[in-house]
């Protein structure tokens, strides 16, 4: 089973944007019902996959109290409107711990956060977006891509972008209709600001908590014998 879940794992993240684009070329009727059953699915395969490693108390803590951070972070910036340190956390965590470990910190900030500032419709789709700039950040630091800070930053502002295009254009194929290219750009306009302030957010806390961190949670990984959820 545990196979199974693996090798559905990639297919199902991707089907998610995918599947937000064939429910626009269609016109499907209850397209945000049916595009938050596939982020719903997207996040329940990744959840599923993460249990599926039986991994120890070891792996599971650090990816716990990263996901309560992220979550408190998130509460505790409550007036500031898109200027949150999940994103940030998100990356630190794939970075460290693997991409799995950074999809369920994203996830579960989002979930856990969002008992505070209200569930919802939007709930799928901030988990698996969130959940999805943890898991890229593992897969790109797997690939030595994330060994300059530099280059994490670049990631991290561009990583609100990100996060924003998919929440925006679920926005836009679950609630708008018609669908014209006005109120597409409209939507895309309507949310930049916040979406800029989200990657200068983002940008700011990797800047302060990035490398003092990063050491840290890979001194405690050495130290315990941590390994990567990336089979």
């Amino acid at each position: 089973m545990s196979r199974v879940l693996q090798h559905l794992e990639i297919p199902v993240l991707i089907a998610v944007p995918l599947g937000l684009l064939a429910l626009a070329a269609f016109g499907v009727e209850q397209s945000a019902l049916v595009s938050a059953l596939l982020a719903i699915a997207a996040v329940a395969i990744c959840f599923a996959n993460y249990e599926s490693e039986q991994a120890g108390l070891r792996q599971i803590m650090p990816t716990v109290v990263l996901a309560a951070l992220a979550a408190a972070g998130r509460i505790l910036f409550a007036p500031f409107v898109d200027f949150k340190p999940v994103s940030a956390i998100c990356i630190l965590a794939g970075a460290v711990f693997g991409k799995r470990s950074g999809f369920m910190v994203g996830a579960l900030a989002a979930f856990v956060s969002n008992f505070f500032f209200g569930h919802g419709a939007w709930t799928p789709w901030q988990m698996y977006a969130w959940g999805m700039i943890g898991y890229l950040s593992g897969v790109f630091a797997q690939k030595g891509w994330l060994e300059h800070t530099s280059v994490v930053l670049v990631f991290g502002f561009f990583s609100g972008f990100f996060y924003g295009f998919l929440l925006n254009t679920w926005h836009i194929i679950g609630f708008i209709s018609p669908i014209t290219w006005q109120s597409i750009l409209l939507t895309y306009a309507a949310g930049a600001p916040y979406d800029l302030v989200h990657c200068i957010a983002t940008v700011f806390f990797l800047t302060i908590i990035y490398v003092p961190w990063k050491r840290k949670l890979e001194r405690i990984k050495s130290k315990y014998a941590i390994g990567e959820l990336t089979a």
